[in-house]
C-alpha cells in the first residue's frame, strides 16, 4: 500500500506540513521539496504566509470569503511523484478507491478545519467535524457566521440547512477548498485533497474499474493521461487533436452511461423475453462502440502516437477550389481600420486601375480567420500590426498572402507549441512581406 505521508520544503509553495501528532513513532519523515516548485504559482494573485509552505488566494466573488490554500498550480513531476510514490503505487484499477482512502486517512486532519464548499451553483463556508475516508467524504456543518454566494438563485440559511440534511451533512472532499491557516498544520490536508480532486476530475474514467487488471493503474492510465494533461496546458498538442480528444471522451462517457442503464434494465427483465433479446443486441452494439472509442482515446493518450495521429489529421486538409459564385475575394486584415489606412489601401492595392471590374472585399480582425475564409485565387492583404494566433494556417488552395508595408511592421506571432504554424499544400501559394514568429515549436512552416 502506498505511504500517505507528504512533506514540503525546498520546492516551497505546495508541499505538505511538518510532521504532526498521531503518526506512527517509527515512521520516518519523507524528503522535503517533493511537490511544489516555488515558481509554480507565479502567475497567480497570492502572498506567502510565515509558518506555511503553501500559498493562498481569495476566492472570486462579491462575498468576502476567507483566503483558501492555492493548490491547483502543481507541476507535472510533483503530481507524478505523489501518485506514484504515495497514493496509488502499484494498485490495480479496482483498488484505486481503497488506496486513496488509506492515503487520506494518513494525510488528512480528521476535524477542526474550515473549507469553502464550491459547486457550480454556489460557494458556502463550512466546518469539517469528521471524515469518512472510505466514502471520500467529509462530515460538515455550516460555519458561523453564515457565508454563502449563490451563482443562480438565493440560498437562504434555511435552504442550505435543508440541503445539508438531505446530504446527511456529508460532502465529497473534492468539492472542498481548505481555508488558509498560516500555522502550517493544514498544509498537508489541503494538498491531499487537491491530489484527490485532480485524480477524479482529470485522470479517472467511469469505465476504468471494469478494465482488466493486468497492469498497474498508474502505468496504464495515470501516467499517460497526466502527461497529456500537461502537454495540453503547455500547448504541445495540436488544437484540433485536443478538440477530437474531448469529443471522443464525451462520446465515450455518454455511450458508457447508456450501456450501464441498459445493463441495469436487463437485470430487471424476465428471462427469454423479446425485450431482453433486443436489449442484448443493443448492449453488444454499445459495447463495441465503447471499445472503439476507448482505443481512439488511448492512441491520443500515447505520447508518441498522438503526434503521428495529429500530423496525419492536419495533412488531410482538402482544398475548397473555386468559390461557387466564381468570384475572387480580397481579404483585408487589420486589428483597427482607420480612414487614412483605408484610403491608402484603396489607392495602392484595391483600386489601382479604375477600369477594372468590381471586386468583393471582406474585412477581418485576425489573419487566421481570413485564411480560413479563402477559396482558390483569393488574396489576403495584412495591414501593419502585431497579430497573435493560436491555431494553424492551413492553406490548401492557391492564394496570395501579402503584407501591406515593411515585413518588420507586419508580425504574425504563433502561440502554442503543438500546432504547425503554416501548413501549405496548395499548388501555387505566394507569401510576401510578412514576418512570422514562433517560439519553442514542435513544427513550423511546412
Amino acid at each position: 500500500m502506498a505511504d500517505g505521508r507528504l512533506t514540503g520544503g525546498a520546492l516551497e509553495a505546495e508541499a505538505m506540513a511538518p510532521e504532526r501528532a498521531g503518526w506512527a513513532a517509527g515512521e520516518e519523515p519523507l524528503e522535503k521539496g517533493l511537490f511544489q516548485d516555488e515558481d509554480s504559482c507565479s502567475d497567480c494573485s497570492y502572498h506567502e504566509k510565515p509558518g506555511s509552505s503553501l500559498q493562498s488566494f481569495v476566492p472570486e466573488g462579491k462575498s468576502l470569503f476567507p483566503e483558501v490554500f492555492q493548490t491547483n498550480q502543481l507541476l507535472f513531476y510533483e503530481r507524478f511523484r505523489a501518485y506514484q510514490d504515495y497514493i496509488l503505487a502499484d494498485c490495480k484499477a479496482s483498488e484505486v478507491r481503497e488506496f486513496t482512502a488509506e492515503f487520506l486517512e494518513k494525510a488528512l486532519e480528521p476535524s477542526g478545519w474550515r473549507a469553502v464548499w464550491h459547486t457550480n451553483v454556489f460557494k458556502v463556508l463550512i466546518e469539517v467535524t469528521d471524515v469518512d475516508f472510505s466514502a471520500l467524504k467529509a462530515v460538515v456543518r455550516l460555519a458561523e457566521p453564515y457565508l454563502c454566494e449563490p451563482q443562480v438563485s438565493t440560498f437562504t440559511l434555511e435552504c442550505m440547512k435543508e440541503l445539508l440534511d438531505l446530504k446527511e451533512h456529508q460532502l465529497p472532499l473534492q468539492e472542498l477548498w481548505v481555508v488558509f491557516d498560516d500555522s502550517g498544520v493544514f498544509d498537508q490536508t489541503a494538498l491531499a485533497i487537491e491530489h484527490v480532486r485532480f485524480l477524479y476530475q482529470n485522470i479517472w474514467r467511469s469505465w476504468d474499474e471494469e478494465e482488466e487488471d493486468e497492469y498497474d493503474y498508474f502505468v496504464r492510465c495515470v501516467e499517460p493521461r497526466l502527461r497529456l494533461h500537461y502537454d495540453i496546458l503547455e500547448d504541445r498538442v495540436p488544437s484540433g487533436l485536443i478538440v477530437d480528444y474531448r469529443n471522443l471522451l464525451s462520446q465515450c462517457e455518454e455511450s458508457y452511461r447508456k450501456f450501464l442503464n441498459l445493463r441495469s434494465s436487463l437485470s430487471n427483465c424476465s428471462s427469454d423475453s423479446e425485450q431482453e433479446n433486443i436489449s442484448m443486441v443493443e448492449g453488444l452494439k454499445l459495447y463495441s462502440e465503447i471499445e472503439q472509442l476507448k482505443q481512439k482515446l488511448k492512441l491520443i493518450e500515447n505520447p508518441l502516437l498522438r503526434y503521428v495521429f495529429g500530423y496525419q489529421k492536419n495533412s488531410n486538409i482538402q482544398a475548397k477550389g473555386i468559390r461557387p459564385s466564381g468570384q475572387k475575394v480580397t481579404h483585408v486584415v487589420s486589428s483597427t481600420m482607420m480612414t487614412g489606412l483605408l484610403r491608402s489601401l484603396l489607392t495602392d492595392r484595391l483600386c489601382q486601375k479604375p477600369c477594372e471590374e468590381e471586386i468583393e472585399i471582406q474585412f477581418h480582425s485576425d489573419p487566421l480567420s481570413a485564411i480560413n475564409a479563402c477559396y482558390e485565387g483569393d488574396t489576403v492583404i495584412v495591414c501593419p500590426g502585431h497579430y497573435v494566433v493560436h491555431g494553424t494556417f492551413s492553406i490548401a488552395d492557391s492564394i496570395e498572402l501579402e503584407g501591406y508595408g515593411l515585413p518588420d511592421d507586419i508580425v504574425i506571432e504563433k502561440r502554442g507549441k503543438g500546432d504547425t504554424f503554416v501548413d501549405c499544400t496548395g499548388a501555387d501559394i505566394k507569401i510576401s512581406s510578412i514576418k512570422f514568429v514562433q517560439h519553442d515549436a514542435v513544427e513550423g512552416i511546412l
